[in-house]
């Protein structure tokens, strides 16, 4: 049986994430929080509100998830300047050695979910992936979603 786009989009993504999340269990990371590691790591000192734009996170929920790593002592949140109404997040020495690792455990499980593929088919699974998503965010703001 031929499985629909979305679905298949959907398992790809929970099969994904419950591999990585299995990888790192040691680290007492929750399912929300290594995409904002992630993101961190090439965004060190961001807003708040930029980080639930690219992670696709509520404000709130993303709140929630910021207070837990800032307990768990892997970002911390100031003020830059006399700017007091957006706090900017930083990731600590410890939220940068996770988020090298989930880097780490990314290219593992990327190069298992690619096993078997060319360059070339790799390079296209990414390029129609990006056109995917492309016409997502196309189709969102012409229906006034949030990206």
């Amino acid at each position: 049986m031929q499985e629909t786009l979305h679905y298949l989009l959907m398992s790809d993504h929970l099969m994904i994430q419950k591999a990585l999340v299995s990888r790192v269990k040691d680290t007492g990371l929750t399912p929300g929080q290594p995409k904002v590691l992630d993101y961190l790591l090439n965004h060190d000192g961001t807003i708040q509100k930029e980080i639930a734009m690219f992670c696709h996170i509520e404000p709130a929920s993303l709140t929630v998830l910021l207070n837990g790593m800032e307990k768990k002592g892997y970002i911390e949140r100031r003020n830059v300047g006399n700017n007091r109404r957006s706090l900017y997040v930083y990731l600590t020495e410890k939220g940068k050695e996770y988020a090298d690792r989930l880097n780490w455990e990314f290219a593992i499980i990327e190069a298992g979910a690619l096993k078997g593929f060319s360059e070339a088919e790799k390079d296209l699974v990414q390029e129609l992936l990006n056109r995917i998503y492309d016409n997502m965010v196309e189709i969102s703001a012409k229906e006034g979603i949030k990206k």
